[in-house]
């Protein structure tokens, strides 16, 4: 979350995994280079669409050159009057493209569940109009965590986040249906991205490095799918033995 409102995004992604000492770790090396967000902590809420056989993840999962997905945040409970963002998320060759528009949240419900056009016609509501014709996706996961962000001082388009406290539910898929859920990862893992438009400063390779902090392949909606929704669509979870292993 910024101050400037952003609605197209071009940029590397990267993530890792954290200790709890690493984390103090990294969070003491960044003090001199970065500064918070204007907002300090906060809590972001998302749900995220899919087919009715979870063909967009499963596409995900199998790390094709391009995938993409649909999802709903907002950041907070929303309430009906307060703003959420529908977001189209594209990877393509390692590159993060991410398009999305604003509108309240009663609106945004009636137009991604309903399918009730909203007054705004602009070029990114025409693209998710696509989307949902071509895939007719319907809310599959919600997924909160909470997020400290900050922002490079010499770079302001470097941006460090830590999310921490990763939950999910598969019922109240509603923004406005509060931010409970139950745990994605255990309590002592911290999920941390670095979001830059090339590469990063030599300052942040060094702290990486120190800090022993390897990247990682992570996926929020693909965890929950692998780990709580995939085993039940096999012919081993319904009483045939065997399990599946994410």
């Amino acid at each position: 979350m910024a101050s400037k409102m952003q609605f197209c995004f071009k940029r590397y992604e990267k993530k890792y995994m954290l200790t709890p000492e690493q984390l103090t770790r990294m969070m003491e090396g960044i003090k001199k280079y970065t500064c918070a967000d204007e907002f300090g902590r906060y809590t972001i809420c998302n749900i995220y669409y899919d087919t009715d056989d979870f063909r967009l993840i499963r596409a995900s999962l199998e790390k094709p050159i391009y995938k993409e997905k649909l999802r709903m945040r907002s950041y907070g409970v929303a309430h009906d009057q307060d703003k959420v963002f529908v977001e189209l998320k594209k990877k393509y060759d390692s590159v993060v493209y991410k398009r999305r528009t604003v509108m309240k949240a009663v609106d945004a419900v009636s137009y991604i569940h309903r399918g009730i056009i909203p007054d705004q016609e602009d070029q990114i509501c025409r693209e998710i109009d696509w989307f949902m014709q071509s895939y007719r996706p319907t809310p599959k996961v919600f997924i909160a965590y909470d997020r400290a962000a900050f922002a490079g001082l010499d770079n302001p388009e470097l941006r460090i986040t830590f999310d921490t406290n990763l939950r999910w539910r598969e019922t109240e898929l509603d923004l406005r249906a509060g931010d409970k859920g139950k745990a994605l990862l255990p309590s002592d893992q911290i999920l941390m991205e670095i979001k830059i438009l090339g590469t990063a400063p030599v300052w942040l390779a060094h702290l990486l490095s120190e800090t022993g902090a390897f990247p990682t392949s992570f996926s929020k909606y693909g965890t929950c799918y692998t780990q709580n929704i995939l085993y039940r669509s096999l012919p081993e979870a319904n009483g045939k033995g065997g399990r599946a292993c994410a």
